[in-house]
């Protein structure tokens, strides 16, 4: 009787795996991904062309890091933004996890808020881990990677607003938008890097705000886990920049966000759009009015061709 059942048990998971699916619904099929990243075209000539390279990640081994995709913001435009995305980015999380990649849920500042939930005692359960290099909780522009950023954010909001600094930061949490789903983990902290260790991952896709600022500096953010050796690309189309026109260089906001993009391509690591995970398009923005072929030039502004392995 029990050989029987073993026998039974035996062809039902061989027929599981061969349809490419896993006992808890994920699948077994590795993640077909669309990287774009900058190369100069001659050493030291200053001069880039974008270049697309289809790669296989796999799923077991990927994680998703949601950067500040807080409730509100100090800058009405960029809660705006954050709002406007969300919707589009749990579908890529949906996508993404039942597909085996882990999540996890960095909002800044709100640990309290979730202070018992599974999701961040996962996040705390991971024990620390030795460094390829110490991970601070904020990591600064590096004159020796990269050069300065291309726009200036130095008065970064581009609306009225009524914070002032000293006053409280009014985000208390992510996004509701966004679901917290049985698996996902919970952090604002090295712990990102620690559950990563931990799991095995080797490959990170970073998504979230803002790309000029904590999507680069956070201990979770792109510099510090490109230092720690990982796999690292920005979902490029899942991102926004604090950036205000009436700063140089004087572009549009959304050009902004793609000369940082650019920067990021060129000095840290390529980048994906949320299509590889959902088909359709790109997600835009409702208020990026600019013409189809001139959002096109701007985040391709070298414009020198584009090559596919």
């Amino acid at each position: 009787m029990r050989s029987s059942l073993f026998l039974i048990a035996s062809v039902a998971l061989s027929l599981l795996l061969s349809n490419g699916a896993w006992p808890n619904g994920a699948s077994a099929d590795p993640l077909q991904l669309h990287f774009r990243s900058r190369q100069e075209t001659a050493p030291k000539s200053g001069n880039y062309r974008a270049v697309t390279r289809n790669q296989q990640w796999d799923s077991k081994q990927t994680a998703i890091v949601v950067c500040d995709m807080w409730d509100d913001h100090t800058c009405p435009n960029a809660a705006k933004r954050v709002a406007q995305m969300a919707p589009r980015m749990n579908e890529v999380l949906k996508a993404a996890r039942a597909s085996g990649v882990l999540i996890i849920h960095c909002p800044s500042g709100t640990m309290k808020f979730y202070e018992g939930h599974t999701g961040r005692k996962l996040a705390q359960s991971a024990p620390p881990v030795e460094v390829a290099r110490p991970l601070a909780n904020w990591c600064y522009l590096d004159k020796d990677h990269e050069p300065p950023l291309p726009i200036d954010d130095s008065d970064a909001c581009d609306c009225e607003r009524t914070w002032k600094k000293g006053d409280p930061y009014p985000w208390t949490r992510e996004i509701a938008t966004l679901e917290i789903m049985e698996g996902d983990a919970i952090t604002d902290s090295a712990e990102a890097y620690y559950l990563m260790r931990q799991r095995g991952i080797q490959n990170v896709i970073v998504m979230g705000v803002h790309t000029n600022m904590c999507v680069l500096g956070r201990p979770f953010g792109i510099r510090q886990l490109v230092y720690q050796g990982l796999n690292v690309a920005l979902m490029r189309d899942m991102t926004d920049t604090m950036y205000n026109p009436a700063q140089a260089p004087f572009v549009s906001h959304f050009a902004g966000t793609d000369l940082v993009i650019e920067h990021i391509e060129r000095h840290w690591c390529p980048t994906l759009t949320s299509v590889d995970f959902l088909g359709g398009r790109e997600f835009r923005f409702p208020d990026d009015n600019r013409p189809p072929a001139e959002a096109a030039v701007s985040a391709d502004s070298t414009n020198v061709g584009r090559s596919v392995p």
